[in-house]
Formats: structure tokens, C-alpha cells, sequence
């Protein structure tokens, strides 16, 4: 399929809605009717129809139901997540069976539970709307469309597949282990934020997530291959060093995280520093030449790593973590935090939130992005103590070094 840069992307965004009832798209029609003047949208009764609708102009959103006779919402998705790797992919389904969630993961980005009203898939299409305008080429959210799995890190996806098969083992154990790798928590918070499961609220905490989900869930996703896969093995150039960009994620979670502690923020700042780099895990599995590419201009020009990546790849790391966040339905603090961590004072803030938790925790820890590369690399640029004064913080910079000193291991300071 081509690119999806022609007249209706000049205009209005193009909405594919897919379900094998009559009555259901019949309902649809008359409950959107009034978004035809803000939406393109077309209704089709088939996944065959779907990807032939597709196949004349490709779309920025597709809505499918899951059961369908033929080809499934799953099967559609997965042909989509191929050919249309830029365009959003939401099951707006009835069935909420584990194995059916197992199946849809890879390639489902947005999950919705029938029934589901107006405003509410309204609500979710505008945001996966607004995400893009993040990436504004459509190949660049192709690379992160087309992630399916994430890559896990060996030695710590082998830890959780022993302690799931341990009895003895407690919530806050696995918990632990699901929080030390990044693709696995954020593949298991995306799926227990998905509708299927109705919470109230939307969970920012490992912990919690692990003790919703519980064991059978949580095991039975661990051992899918569907879902995690191998690092790539990187090539020289790209010095990527896999064991410090994972200490270093987790240095600046738990910085983060004590910036925050006993207020309201405390759950995303974590997530937010845990998620702040998972940008990396994207650009090694598909961009690795890019990704070299840039870590050679920034060690040769000088200048901050993410600088270079935008250069090189049209967007930094940061951005297209971000942009995979906001697909997946994590909270839009997390999603903000990690989409502008390198560079916070280019959001209008007037309070001390996510963002300036991550970016504070980010400029005090000892190491920073580009340390994670094994490369003679600038350091990222660091924040100065008007930066909290400015947002009215309820602490000065003494304080905050003081926070995330404390925060750090003896061997991390």
C-alpha cells in the first residue's frame, strides 16, 4: 500500500470502521453521524472488504470488531500492522476472553468493550489523532506501528518464567521482576489499561497491574512468543550497552519516584522513568543503521544525542517512545513526560508535575541518555535551579539533589 499522505490526509482524517453486523454498523452510522463533518468515515462488513477499502486509500484509524466469519479482527489487525503500519488499530470488541486478548496484543494498538458509547470512541479516536501529529511523516509512525513485540531482556524474562512457575512466589516479587525491563511492564500495563477489563481508573503501578492481572494472567503472557522477543543483536557501531541503559532507566525511575513520594504523582513518575527511554528499544529493533548513524554525528559534532536522532531519523528517541505510549492507552502524563524529558522547558508548565519530576530526577542522576551508549558522547543538557523556581515547585534544587542522592545505591552515586 502507499503512502497515506494524499487528499484525504490534506483534509480530513480518515476513520475504517469494520464489524460483520448490519445492525451494529447501522448503529454506528447513526450514533458518528454528526462527526461527518470532522471525520472521513467509511463502514465496511468484512475484513476482505476492509483491506480493499485500504488498498484505494489508506486510512488513519481502523475500528474492528473481533468475531467476524473468515478473517477475524486479529487477522485483519495483523495484515494491517503489514501493509498500513502507520495507521492506528482499535478492536471495539464484546469478547473479553484471555486467549482472545493473547491473540490480539501484537497488533492491536487501542482495545474498546461493546457496548461503548459515542463520546467515549470519540474520545479515544481523537487522542490516537492527536499522537500523530507527535510524528507528523507517516513513516516514522510506521516504525513504531509496526512494533508487534517488544524486545525482552534475556536474563530478566527467564527470571519471571522461574519465579511464575514457583509457588511460593509473592505478588511483590513478580512484581519486582516485571518492573526491572521495560518492554515487559509496559506490554503488561497496555493490556490491564485495556477496556476489556473495565477498570475505573487507569493503573500506573507494576504492583497493581501484577495483583489485578494475577499469576494465570500474567504467566500465560510470559510464555507467549507472541508478545516478547530477543533483543536484536546490534551491531558494533551502534554501541548500545543493553545491561546500563537498563540500570540507568531504573536509576531515573527511582529518582523520579522520590521527587514524588507520598503524593499523587508518585505511580507515573515511576512509570514515567521507567518508560523514559523505551524509545531505544524501538529504534535497535527497527532503525538500527539510523540509530548509528546518529551516535556517530553526535560524538563527532558534539551535540546532544537526541539532537542527531532528529536530524538523522526525523524524530528523537524520546518522540517515538512517546508516540508508542499514546498508542498503547498509557496515561498522558507518562506519555508527556517521556515524549519531552530531554527537553522540558519547550512545554508551557506551571507546576510541578510528571514531566518535571522525570526531567529534575533525568539532570541530578549521575548518568543520562546518551551514557548509555559506548561512545564518546556529549553530555545531555542539564537543568538549573530556576526551572523549579518557575513552576512554583514545593521544594528548592538543594532539596531535590538531596532526594535523588538519597535515592541512589552506594555503587550508582
Amino acid at each position: 500500500m502507499g503512502d497515506s499522505d494524499g487528499a484525504t490526509r490534506a483534509g480530513r482524517k480518515r476513520i475504517l470502521f469494520v464489524d460483520d453486523e448490519a445492525p451494529i454498523l447501522d448503529s454506528l452510522k447513526v450514533r458518528l453521524h454528526r462527526l461527518h463533518g470532522k471525520w472521513d468515515m467509511r463502514f465496511v462488513d468484512s475484513g476482505a472488504r476492509a483491506l480493499e477499502d485500504l488498498e484505494r486509500t489508506p486510512c488513519d484509524v481502523v475500528v474492528t470488531d473481533m468475531r467476524m466469519p473468515g478473517m477475524d479482527g486479529a487477522e485483519l489487525l495483523r495484515t494491517v500492522s503489514e501493509r498500513c503500519p502507520e495507521t492506528v488499530r482499535v478492536v471495539l470488541s464484546g469478547y473479553s476472553e484471555l486467549q482472545q486478548i493473547v491473540r490480539l496484543v501484537p497488533y492491536a494498538h487501542q482495545y474498546l468493550a461493546k457496548p461503548c458509547e459515542a463520546p467515549q470512541l470519540e474520545n479515544l479516536i481523537d487522542r490516537c489523532l492527536q499522537l500523530q501529529e507527535l510524528l507528523g511523516q507517516p513513516t516514522l509512525r510506521a516504525v513504531a506501528g509496526r512494533i508487534r513485540k517488544l524486545p525482552a531482556m534475556p536474563r530478566v524474562y527467564a527470571q519471571l518464567r522461574r519465579m511464575l512457575a514457583d509457588d511460593s512466589a509473592s505478588v511483590e516479587d513478580v512484581a519486582k521482576v516485571v518492573a526491572a525491563d521495560p518492554a515487559i511492564a509496559a506490554k503488561i500495563l497496555q493490556i490491564v489499561n485495556s477496556a476489556f477489563f473495565r477498570l475505573s481508573r487507569r493503573i500506573s503501578s507494576v504492583q497493581q497491574a501484577v495483583t489485578y492481572l494475577g499469576f494465570s494472567t500474567i504467566r500465560n503472557l510470559a510464555l507467549s512468543a507472541e508478545l516478547f522477543t530477543q533483543w536484536p543483536q546490534c551491531g558494533a557501531s551502534t554501541r548500545l550497552n543493553l545491561d546500563r541503559l537498563q540500570r540507568h532507566v531504573h536509576v531515573v525511575a527511582g529518582a523520579a519516584q522520590a521527587l514524588t513520594a507520598n503524593t499523587p504523582l508518585a505511580d507515573d513518575a515511576l512509570l514515567a522513568g521507567l518508560l523514559h527511554d523505551i524509545g531505544y528499544w524501538v529504534l535497535a529493533q527497527e532503525c538500527e543503521p539510523e540509530l548509528a548513524r546518529s551516535v556517530q554525528i553526535a560524538a563527532e559534532r558534539k551535540i546532544p544525542l537526541h539532537q542527531a536522532e532528529t536530524e538523522v531519523i526525523g524524530a528523537s528517541h524520546a518522540q517515538i517512545g512517546a508516540y508508542l505510549l499514546g498508542i498503547w492507552g498509557l496515561p498522558y502524563q507518562v506519555i508527556e513526560a517521556v515524549a519531552h524529558h530531554d527537553e522540558p522547558r519547550k512545554v508551557a508548565q506551571s507546576q510541578f508535575d510528571v514531566l518535571a519530576a522525570l526531567a529534575v530526577a533525568h539532570s541530578l542522576t549521575p548518568s543520562d541518555d546518551a551514557s548509555v551508549f559506548d561512545a564518546p558522547l556529549p553530555p545531555d543538557s542539564s537543568l538549573d535551579p530556576d526551572y523549579l523556581v518557575a513552576l512554583n515547585a514545593p521544594f528548592d534544587w538543594t532539596e531535590a539533589a538531596r532526594r535523588v542522592a538519597a535515592s541512589l545505591s552506594p555503587e550508582e552515586e
